[in-house]
């Protein structure tokens, strides 16, 4: 039996090898594990042009034609979740390269805007620094109950956070493109136009897909026309804000600030202002990095690679 060799990249926290049983693959495949970012294309090439399998995790690492087309070995392509979009399904089976994806969980993004909607509202980071630092209560916070929660997206993350939403007290308000006010009423929001979504919120918080429809859909003109106190909570794709407009809000005041999982580039470059600016509270994207997601994941991984060196592949990712 030929062993397969395994790249699984952007493993941060080295646990890849442990959320998951791999003792089904024992003598089948010789497993790597990159606990880095690699940025650099030829770098990327280099490192992985060995390895018949890699598993990518979210889009951490992009797959363009150009890069598959060098990885001559590559049989197998497995990205974390049921989708990827820096990897093409149609390039994969072009190529002749085996594309699947893995289960998942929504809970734990959602939970995740929630603790920033938090840590935003009570200056949580602040507070808890000067408590360390000597000091004591230094800021005054926002009250959640009887604020107004805008909902940009209203699918199955939308609505987990919009019923959280209505515990607090919040008076719900939701707009995307295609929504509905039958969508709305489900979770206690009401439908409102784009204009009056980004007027009316105190905390706006976004639950979009990235396509060539959401790609900056948050821009200038949307900033400026939210209120001075208000929030921007950003848990799904960075792109969906225009980055440059989002960090001069914040360094001018046109909003309070703003709570972010979610970059155009990651990681982050050391010198963003994202990383500096005091009113901007920067997660390094783990809405979805939690023990449960995690462990679907990995098992699914497992499962994938064992199919495909039987024959017969699960979870394939269609063109």
């Amino acid at each position: 039996m030929t062993t397969k060799r395994v790249a699984i990249l952007n493993d941060y926290q080295r646990v890849a090898l442990t959320s998951a049983d791999w003792s089904g693959l024992d003598g089948r495949v010789d497993v790597t594990v990159f606990d880095h970012h690699i940025a650099d294309v030829d770098e990327l090439v280099a490192a992985l042009e060995p390895f018949e399998i890699v598993v990518a995790m979210r889009e951490r690492t992009a797959f363009p034609r150009a890069v598959l087309e060098r990885l001559g070995n590559l049989e197998l392509l497995v990205t974390t979740g049921p989708r990827n979009a820096v990897i093409d399904a149609a390039d994969c089976a072009a190529l002749g390269i085996a594309y699947c994806g893995t289960g998942g969980s929504v809970h734990s993004t959602a939970e995740l805007t929630w603790a920033l909607i938090l840590a935003c509202a009570r200056h949580i980071p602040t507070e808890i620094d000067a408590v360390r630092n000597g000091g004591w209560m230094t800021t005054v916070g926002a009250d959640l109950h009887g604020a107004t929660l805008g909902l940009c997206g209203l699918g199955r993350i939308g609505g987990m956070v919009a019923r959280v939403g209505q515990a607090f007290g919040m008076d719900l308000v939701a707009w995307s493109q295609n929504l509905t006010a039958e969508r709305c009423a489900e979770v206690g929001a009401r439908l409102v136009t784009k204009a009056e979504l980004f007027a009316a919120s105190d905390f706006l918080t976004i639950h979009l897909v990235l396509s060539d429809r959401t790609r900056s859909l948050v821009g200038e003109a949307e900033l400026r026309s939210m209120k001075p106190s208000a929030w921007l909570i950003n848990t799904s794709r960075g792109p969906i804000c225009d980055e440059e407009a989002l960090a001069r809000a914040c360094a001018e005041g046109w909003i309070a600030g703003a709570g972010l999982d979610a970059y155009g580039t990651e990681p982050l470059p050391t010198d963003h202002p994202f990383r500096t600016l005091p009113n901007v509270l920067p997660s390094p994207h783990i809405g979805y990095v939690s023990q449960n997601v995690y462990r679907i994941f990995f098992a699914d991984i497992v499962e994938d690679i064992a199919a495909h060196l039987d024959g017969s592949p699960v979870r394939v990712i269609a063109p």
